[in-house]
């Protein structure tokens, strides 16, 4: 497997187990209190950089296991990479779009932080399969 790939499910993984631990957390602290009641900003705090810590630290993992494929990137790895980032900002660009409306209508900030942090992850999530797609299936550039 192409240590980009290896970094595409770090990607993937990381991101998609960090929401749901958020997710989990959040729903967890509901109880009887409305969810937009709910303090969200510790959490989603502790959750995105608990996320950005441990892709730091599996990259490292996964760089000290294979030591001759860390860092090296070929033609094609900065094209699937490029292609992959691409496509996941596409949510990106719909999570901006959704929160600017949100934030016309006057919608609470709860809503807004958490359509931009759902942006973020799927983005992460998709442009991650995308590039694991690319290098399972075969990447013809156009």
């Amino acid at each position: 497997m192409p240590f980009e790939e290896k970094l595409a499910w770090i990607m993937a993984v990381v991101s998609a187990v960090a929401y749901a631990v958020y997710l989990a957390l959040m729903l967890a602290a509901t109880g009887q209190t409305p969810i937009p009641e709910v303090p969200y900003v510790a959490t989603m705090l502790w959750s995105i950089g608990g996320a950005i810590l441990a892709s730091i630290v599996l990259r490292v993992v996964a760089s000290a296991l294979a030591p001759q494929d860390a860092g090296k990137k070929d033609q094609r790895d900065r094209e699937i990479s490029r292609f992959g980032d691409h496509v996941g900002q596409s949510f990106v660009v719909i999570g901006g779009i959704v929160a600017t409306v949100l934030a016309m209508a006057r919608v609470d900030q709860f809503w807004i932080a958490n359509v931009l942090y759902l942006a973020f992850v799927l983005s992460a999530i998709l442009g991650s399969f995308t590039k694991i797609a690319a290098y399972r299936r075969g990447f013809w550039p156009w």
